[in-house]
């Protein structure tokens, strides 16, 4: 053999080297897009192939379904982080905000603890009013309703005044008179009329809330919670005619009378909608009100609250907050879910594809 053919026979061994040898095989997998080099370093193939490919089969079926009680272990986290969030800016006990398009809770605090309402109750009483009367129905007023305390409009004994101007008295005025005179008038007494309000509730969705007074002074039995009120006030606010007038800052009676709102979040607080404020001092401060911007809707509740207007300011900006969170995720998960499927079912695909590359590679090789 001469020369040239020792340097040509040599030139071609070489090659057959280079395309058989496992750093050839190394740098193809590097070129390839699919593959990371993380799960060349933790999957690399050993002389079991056989026994390999059925562990990573058996491992693709475990990362990809994550057990639903581990994905209820990461919400229950994720709602404890929002309550810790919230630790030390609140002074309501209990707090409630629920996204008013799909009734999805946005956060939770001892929601469900039952507490007198005050004057949230009237927007049942309202309510009920809208449905029931003509506003131009006249209401006789009893020597009982007259002599409510305040919050009144100082109805008259014996007076009749239009249905219209007494729900707005109830709406926005908070007007403890004009609720047992509309009471009066729909069920013939307070004492019927609650129990009326107590299925009107139960009707709208609340579970937990029983009515013993028309306009919300405190009695025993009487109670609701934060998820109750954001319930029914969320069901209530679908009537064209209760929303209208739950969003009115001020209005005139037929006889010359200024009716004002007491929800100042509709002057204070941007996106504020409609709402009802509430004060005993078996309740505290309560409210329950609706806030939309940008296309997104919230209800807002609390009961027990200190520092009232604070309280809602906190609860509007974080609804939002976590509104705008949500919206980014599937129907059925928490962020936390979603980033762990992502993990999981990426982990899973470079299981395959170093399967599938597994293959190729010996098939080259045979092919060789």
């Amino acid at each position: 053999m001469g020369y040239f053919s020792c340097r040509r026979f040599f030139s071609v061994a070489l090659l057959f080297f280079l395309f058989a040898s496992p750093a050839s095989a190394q740098n193809n997998i590097k070129n390839t897009k699919i593959v990371s080099l993380n799960s060349l370093h933790k999957f690399a193939p050993d002389q079991g192939k056989t026994t390999e490919k059925q562990e990573i089969q058996a491992k693709i079926v475990t990362l990809v379904a994550a057990p639903q009680e581990q994905k209820s272990e990461w919400a229950g986290e994720e709602r404890n982080a929002a309550n810790a969030e919230l630790q030390g800016k609140l002074t309501c006990r209990s707090a409630y905000i629920m996204d008013a398009k799909t009734g999805k809770v946005l956060y939770d605090r001892s929601a469900d603890r039952p507490g007198q309402p005050a004057s949230t109750i009237k927007i049942i009483t309202g309510l009920i009013a809208v449905e029931s009367l003509n506003g131009g129905e006249m209401v006789r007023t009893s020597a009982y309703a007259a002599n409510m305390p305040a919050s009144k409009i100082y109805l008259k004994k014996g007076a009749s005044y239009k249905a219209s101007d007494l729900i707005n008295a109830v709406l926005l005025a908070s007007a403890n008179d004009a609720s047992v005179a509309l009471a009066e008038k729909v069920a013939g007494t307070e004492k019927a009329f609650a129990r009326l309000m107590t299925k009107k509730a139960e009707a709208l969705g609340a579970q937990n809330t029983i009515c013993k007074s028309a306009n919300g002074l405190t009695r025993p039995g009487q109670q609701t919670t934060a998820r109750d009120l954001a319930t029914v006030f969320n069901r209530a606010m679908r009537n064209p005619e209760f929303a209208e007038r739950m969003s009115t800052t001020q209005v005139r009676t037929s006889d010359g009378k200024m009716l004002r709102s007491h929800n100042k979040a509709l002057w204070t607080l941007d996106g504020a909608v409609a709402g009802k404020t509430g004060y005993t001092a078996a309740a505290g401060k309560t409210y329950v009100g609706k806030f939309q911007r940008d296309g997104q809707a919230i209800i807002v509740s609390l009961l027990g609250s200190a520092s009232m207007w604070d309280d809602i300011a906190t609860l509007v900006e974080h609804g939002f907050a976590k509104q705008e969170l949500a919206s980014r995720m599937p129907e059925d998960g928490s962020d936390a879910v979603r980033v762990s499927q992502v993990s999981q079912q990426g982990m899973a695909s470079e299981h395959v594809d170093y399967v599938r590359l597994s293959m190729d590679l010996n098939k080259k090789e045979t092919k060789l």
